[in-house]
């Protein structure tokens, strides 16, 4: 007892587990408990707010909570419209029907909002904005509604409607989509009331419609299911049969949070979209039947396209939809098919381009990439084939670059010019490549040339690309003239850095190829291009309409 008594109080504070800790014990008992068959999915600690340690140090509020701020909308229709052109090629139509929309939907919550705060005994009331996108794949549908959240700043969740069920999706209930906005908008729920739910796939829920093979009876569970989201309901924050969704309760009580505990629907925006395959069939007979008689018409068919355009709430209902689904999705957008020369207008002009993409993964490995317009034409064609949208410029671009992308980092050669040549014929353009990669590291004086593009460029943001033949011209020439590189290249391209701004200012160009000829006679070169980049001006290339 006396020595116990001697010792000293033990002042030092309890350690409590962490979130981590806590979550991986649960799992391990769980996992043994019912024999490896229950997977815990772990709440990650920045879901989780503060430790116990950061909320005891402060009696007034609890630690690291996000607060609900209130949301602020003040884009017009055109404001929307003309971001969207910066990304999607064409689809002119859709995107004023879905920036209107979106506006619209976005005004009559702030107008809710302020109605509410004016404590009236009238009532205001908006039929909701919800929207339904048709047309085929790769058209760009899902690449509208995304730009439009990042555009707004509300949180923005995707889903495909096959992965749902009457009984559950993916082992939650359709209820889990209200939740990831609020995981989106990092637990700020008046943010999450305010965003964008899209569905994708859609039609694969109609049930067996007029001429269609019926769907298993979950299709229509689903969009029954779905009627009271898209209208307006109270979404509980915390799901009742989510081992994980009550471990994050469990958490936040523990750390004193007392905030909301439902999500209202009224403001979320839900979009759907599909192909809707086998729906101008059902249009075509209603019109057939509506033409029928003695003095009726012969009319030339309508194409897939104008007919799908034609469609009428009974069309869906005969494609299997619910009437109640389908009238709460009231603003119709239709989305047309990609021609070869719009998919060559979105690698060009798209700030999302897909060829932003190869330059960056070529640059990784020391390659400057150029891609020529030939190229891309070529491509554009090829891909067009596929009748997969722009999803087939995948498809083509990695058939062509494959071999590419595997041996030019281990060559040293530092740039790979793309044209229609090496689209039309890999094998020889890679060879070709080898052969002039060889051939450079055998002449030193080819850096030279190299030294000068790269000082160029840091001294203007313009890119001047040799090509191997390019190269060997100036070497050439550089020898017939008793010249040094760098005095030869001064010379040739003094004009360059005055006239290439003019170039980029008004075509957004940066990356300049010079071949031989250009070595042989660089001011016509500049010439031309400064001509051809003022004749674009007056006669711009119109994005927006695919010419």
């Amino acid at each position: 007892m006396s020595d116990s008594s001697t010792e000293p109080p033990d002042t030092t504070k309890p350690t409590h587990p962490c979130p981590e800790e806590i979550t991986r014990k649960l799992e391990d008992f769980i996992k043994n408990s019912l024999g490896g068959q229950v997977v815990f999915s772990r709440i990650e600690p920045h879901n989780l707010g503060s430790s116990p340690e950061e909320s005891d140090s402060s009696d007034s509020s609890p630690a690291e909570e996000t607060p609900d701020v209130s949301f602020e909308f003040s884009y017009k229709p055109t404001d929307i419209k003309a971001y969207l052109d910066r990304f999607v090629i064409r689809q002119d139509e859709a995107k004023k029907v879905l920036a209107t929309a979106v506006c619209d939907h976005y005004n009559h919550a702030r107008m809710l909002r302020e109605h509410a705060a004016q404590n009236t005994q009238s009532t205001l009331e908006f039929s909701k904005q919800n929207v339904i996108i048709i047309g085929p794949t790769g058209v760009g549908k899902t690449y509208l509604v995304k730009h439009i959240a990042d555009l707004i700043g509300v949180p923005f969740v995707k889903a495909d409607a096959t992965k749902f069920s009457e009984t559950g999706y993916v082992g939650g209930d359709v209820d889990d989509l209200i939740r990831d906005l609020v995981a989106k908008a990092n637990g700020n729920v008046t943010l999450a009331e305010h965003g964008i739910i899209y569905l994708d796939e859609i039609d694969k829920l109609a049930t067996g419609g007029e001429g269609r093979g019926g769907r298993d009876v979950s299709g229509r569970g689903v969009q029954t299911a779905l009627l009271k989201l898209m209208e307006e309901t109270e979404v509980p924050l915390y799901a009742s049969n989510d081992f994980r969704s009550q471990m994050k309760m469990m958490f936040d009580m523990r750390q004193g949070r007392s905030g909301r505990e439902v999500i209202n629907t009224r403001n979320i925006l839900f979009i759907v979209s599909g192909a809707f395959s086998g729906l101008e069939k059902i249009i075509e007979k209603r019109q057939s039947k509506a033409s029928i008689g003695f003095g009726a018409a012969i009319q030339e068919k309508p194409a897939s396209e104008e007919l799908l355009r034609q469609a009428r709430t009974k069309d869906f209902i005969d494609y299997g939809f619910e009437a109640e689904f389908i009238g709460r999705l009231p603003v119709r957008v239709f989305c047309e098919a990609l021609t070869a020369d719009d998919l060559f207008q979105i690698m060009k002009h798209s700030e999302g381009s897909l060829i932003r993409q190869y330059e960056r993964e070529f640059h990784a490995y020391g390659v400057k990439a150029v891609f020529e317009d030939d190229a891309l034409r070529s491509v554009a064609t090829i891909a067009a084939e596929e009748k997969t949208g722009a999803r087939g410029l995948v498809t083509a671009w990695e058939k062509v670059l494959r071999d590419f992308k595997f041996e030019l980092p281990s060559l040293g050669l530092p740039d790979l010019i793309v044209d229609g040549e090496l689209v039309k014929d890999t094998a020889r353009a890679l060879e070709r490549c080898r052969f002039d990669a060889q051939s450079l590291k055998t002449d030193v004086r080819a850096d030279d040339v190299r030294a000068f593009a790269s000082r160029f460029e840091a001294e203007h943001g313009l890119s001047l690309v040799f090509d191997v033949a390019a190269i060997h011209a100036v070497v050439q020439r550089a020898e017939r003239e008793g010249s040094s590189i760098e005095t030869l290249c001064q010379r040739l391209f003094k004009d360059y850095s005055f006239g290439l701004q003019l170039v980029s200012r008004s075509s957004g160009q940066t990356v300049f190829h010079l071949t031989p000829e250009v070595v042989d006679q660089p001011d016509r070169f500049l010439s031309e291009l400064v001509v051809n980049s003022y004749r674009q001006t007056e006669n711009p290339v119109s994005a927006n309409h695919g010419s």
